[in-house]
């Protein structure tokens, strides 16, 4: 594949498609954890370090792959690495791994990974494939983190424990709360459609 679609399959994950905010899969994470920064910034990592590696060890065997059982192994393949990153938290992220509790093993049933490896990875080359695992590892990550920086902002006047909003704001409680998860996340779409619709007008 030649750079620049190279290029293209890495924006697209991170824009075109975004998988929280324009594809809207891979919900139960971007409404559950995102009540703070930390919380979606690790999240985000982790999936994307999942995403990146199955993607590669998927596209490498890919040749090998029956289609009856092409499902159980992608299951297999993400389980394992759903497992390293699992560890690799609670050994130097303890309170962050208990913070997130069982979101992190629920990794494994993200259709955000099945569906790349399903689209690309069993597809295209392992080069596309990384790339393909990076760009939408980032738009993922960074799609929680955009949530995060908005409920923890309005919802503790702090960012990762730094407070930027004066005393004197009343922090919203909603925003802490399941309800501001779904009202943020439909305020950000709405202006993600807004920004994609006007760009094609331009277009």
């Amino acid at each position: 594949m030649s750079k620049s679609n190279l290029v293209s399959q890495f924006t697209n994950g991170l824009w075109a498609e975004n998988p929280s905010l324009v594809m809207l899969i891979g919900m139960c994470p971007t409404l559950a954890i995102t009540n703070s920064v930390a919380n979606a910034l690790t999240m985000g990592m982790a999936t994307m370090f999942v995403l990146v590696c199955s993607n590669l060890v998927i596209s490498l065997i890919r040749s090998q792959l029956q289609a009856h059982l092409r499902i159980l192994v992608y299951m297999l393949i993400v389980a394992t690495f759903v497992t390293v990153a699992d560890y690799m938290l609670q050994a130097y992220l303890f309170t962050m791994s208990q913070s997130l509790g069982p979101y992190v093993p629920l990794i494994i049933v993200n259709c955000v990974i099945l569906a790349r490896a399903e689209i690309c990875a069993a597809k295209k080359g392992p080069v596309t494939s990384f790339v393909d695992g990076l760009g939408v590892g980032l738009g993922f990550t960074f799609s929680l983190t955009l949530l995060g920086v908005i409920r923890e902002l309005f919802g503790s006047r702090s960012i990762l424990n730094y407070q930027i909003l004066p005393d004197s704001f009343e922090p919203w409680v909603v925003m802490v709360l399941p309800s501001g998860a779904f009202l943020t996340l439909g305020l950000v779409i709405g202006l993600v459609n807004y920004l994609r619709s006007r760009k094609r007008v331009e277009a």
